[in-house]
């Protein structure tokens, strides 16, 4: 995740730098009572089985196993990840025979710890935002055995020594191997079993490198079956500044209070830009390069700097609604509205905004911020760039470190006692604040070459309402899209057709769009967030069911004429359009906000007259039928880096 929760990606360079002068901590495990001597065997099983019971929690979770194992990097015997395991049914996990799948889930950051996805996302246990504690009825080890494992070393429960922290991806990914090296001689059938390995956001990065290093080894430790990225971060961190924004408000157009002078704007900046495209199905081509236009008249440090910012330091300094009436602040907000209207006149006339350059998304956030309720209202934080709709100020509270750092937790679990579990540690590469290593998608249609040949399958999944790390609405289509389209898999650039067929949850519910195609799956979360378990965990685990692991092939492309499942016109649309609904509260959802009828009966008519300027074409040509304008939003992670970016200063 980049950055995955409550804590943002602000805060985890904010804290990265702030501490870059110090030397990054020494951490180990420790050693609990009844530890096996010699290497690891299955004698350790019931060193790490978890048998004491853990604090508030009320229900039968199954039989769990938990603790650190060596990562077996040498001069480095304190370099652990740690684990929690949890069986599908007893005994499943410790069988001497089995042939069934079973899966890990790693969370992002990078430096971000995956017992938020076990105790938020998709683990059998919910902690909820009072700190009381519910089962999860959607936990995916329902489907199979599932661990969830902290890593890169010193992320969360694991640990790294002084100088033991990871310098590269290829060296978390030889960690990884090493850590799973112990796991199977702890538990033996996992050598075998297919191994489904799922992970959200900056696990974009770590699941590909761990997948490039798995094809490299003569003799792996285990079987990977399939990969499933959700949210993923596949390219470059600058592509993190660049965020365009179009797209993001043709799916919530509630940022912009459904303004269509306003929208007229970012569209043209957006073309300016050069960030809509036209993908064709299938692909033949790749795009050119795209120049990036940094602002000139200021420096954007990650966001932080804003035309508005003042307007909103002085308004979280004061208590507005004691000391000034609604109609009042209206007035106000509407005034500085009309005059950034006017503004737009002197300062765009087909050209790129001196002030913005590029970074539509920064524009639209400020916009967002200071003209247009429920969002000009927050004086905590800035609106949910994770999950649009969610408007919650303070946001509701996800907060695992009670639970974890109790002693009784602690010893349950076999964890380190020497430090506290934080959710995000600043260190994950050391001394460095960077990651230094390629983004991945500079050797993906390698990856995806090997993959065919090894009979990996691949998915990509996101959530619809996410506007920063994945991909908003049809950024949730295109940009993963854009990634599919220009990588070659089974002989073909990208998909031939395009994804426009529906899938449904347990329940019969909508869920979203899907596509697959030689080994290649594409899913689409209706309503979810960055985190797509949290908001949508039925729909969830009908996808990690059903296509991750199961074999239903709705959406699967049998020829070009025939779709399982069959194909909507209304999906293939360049938008899957957000709800209406924002949720206004404090910490939990205290009431919904829409925007009056005719507001939006307005803005649909207009956008139905809309017409998309002459966008940019592959520099091959194609004749295929299907075409589809992608405007370069910001869940692009996955394609900048395939397009060749310039940066113009």
């Amino acid at each position: 995740m980049r950055l995955y929760t409550a804590v943002s990606i602000f805060t985890y360079f904010l804290l990265a730098r702030c501490q870059s002068d110090d030397t990054p901590p020494s951490r180990f495990p420790h050693i609990y009572p009844g530890k096996p001597k010699g290497d690891f065997s299955p004698a350790y099983q019931s060193y790490f089985e978890v048998t004491d019971p853990l604090p508030n929690i009320t229900f039968d979770v199954g039989r769990m196993f938990a603790g650190n194992l060596p990562v077996q990097r040498a001069g480095h015997p304190n370099d652990t990840f740690f684990f929690w395991a949890f069986e599908k049914q007893n005994g499943s996990l410790t069988a001497n025979a089995s042939t069934d799948p079973w899966g890990i889930w790693l969370n992002g950051g990078p430096g971000s710890s995956s017992m938020y996805g076990a105790l938020f996302e998709n683990g059998p246990i919910r902690i909820n935002s009072d700190y009381t504690i519910s089962q999860n009825n959607f936990s995916w080890n329902k489907v199979a055995d599932y661990i969830w494992i902290d890593q890169p070393v010193g992320i969360g429960f694991s640990t790294a020594d002084t100088t033991g922290y990871i310098d590269s991806e290829e060296t978390m990914a030889k960690d990884f191997f090493g850590f799973l090296s112990n796991l199977v001689k702890v538990f033996p059938s996992l050598a075998t079993r297919p191994l489904h390995l799922t992970g959200e956001s900056y696990a974009g990065t770590f699941i590909p490198y761990i997948l490039k290093e798995y094809f490299s080894l003569a003799n792996p430790p285990v079987t990977i079956a399939a990969i499933a990225i959700g949210d993923g971060s596949i390219a470059t961190e600058q592509v993190f500044e660049l965020l365009p924004a179009l797209t993001v408000i043709e799916t919530y157009p509630q940022i912009i209070g459904y303004d269509t002078e306003v929208f007229e704007y970012f569209k043209e900046q957006s073309h300016l830009c050069g960030y809509d495209l036209n993908l064709t199905y299938p692909q033949n081509g790749t795009f050119p390069p795209i120049p990036v236009v940094q602002p000139i008249q200021r420096t954007i440090p990650f966001l932080q700097s804003t035309r508005f910012h003042s307007d909103q330091v002085m308004q979280a300094k004061r208590d507005i609604p004691s000391r000034r009436s609604v109609i009042i602040q209206k007035r106000d907000r509407e005034m500085k509205r009309m005059a950034w209207k006017r503004d737009l006149t002197g300062r765009a006339n087909g050209t790129i905004d001196p002030w913005y350059g590029c970074f539509l998304f920064d524009e639209f956030m400020d916009y967002a911020k200071n003209f247009t309720f429920p969002w000009s209202a927050m004086t905590i934080q800035m609106t949910s760039i994770y999950d649009v709709p969610d408007a919650l100020s303070p946001a509701a509270r996800r907060d695992a470190s009670v639970f974890l750092n109790d002693k009784r937790t602690r010893a349950a679990l076999h964890a380190p006692t020497t430090f506290d579990w934080v959710l995000t540690f600043p260190f994950p590469f050391g001394e460095l604040t960077f990651d230094p290593s390629p983004e991945p998608m500079v050797f993906l249609t390698d990856l995806a070459t090997n993959a065919t040949a090894k009979n990996v399958s691949v998915i990509l999944f996101s959530g619809n309402d996410d506007a920063l790390v994945s991909h908003l609405g049809t950024e949730s289509k295109s940009f993963i899209h854009l990634t599919i389209q220009n990588t070659t898999f089974g002989g073909i650039q990208g998909f031939t057709r395009k994804p426009s067929t529906p899938w449904h949850d347990d329940s019969g519910n909508f869920a979203g769009i899907i596509r697959q195609e030689r080994g290649w799956t594409y899913v689409l979360f209706d309503g979810a967030g960055h985190m797509v378990p949290v908001k949508k965990p039925q729909a969830a685990f009908t996808f990690v069911r059903e296509f991750v692991f199961g074999n239903n092939q709705t959406g699967l492309v049998e020829s070009s004429s025939s779709v399982v499942g069959g194909e909507d016109p209304a999906l293939a649309a360049d938008v899957l359009p957000g709800q209406k609904e924002i949720y206004v509260g404090k910490v939990t959802t205290s009431s919904t906000f829409v925007f009056p009828s005719a507001t939006i009966a307005a803005w649909d008519s207009f956008m139905a007259a809309q017409t998309s300027p002459p966008a940019l074409k592959a520099t091959a040509n194609n004749n295929a039928a299907q075409t589809s304008r992608i405007p370069l939003s910001l869940g692009v992670w996955a394609g900048f880096a395939s397009l060749g970016l310039l940066f113009v200063l």
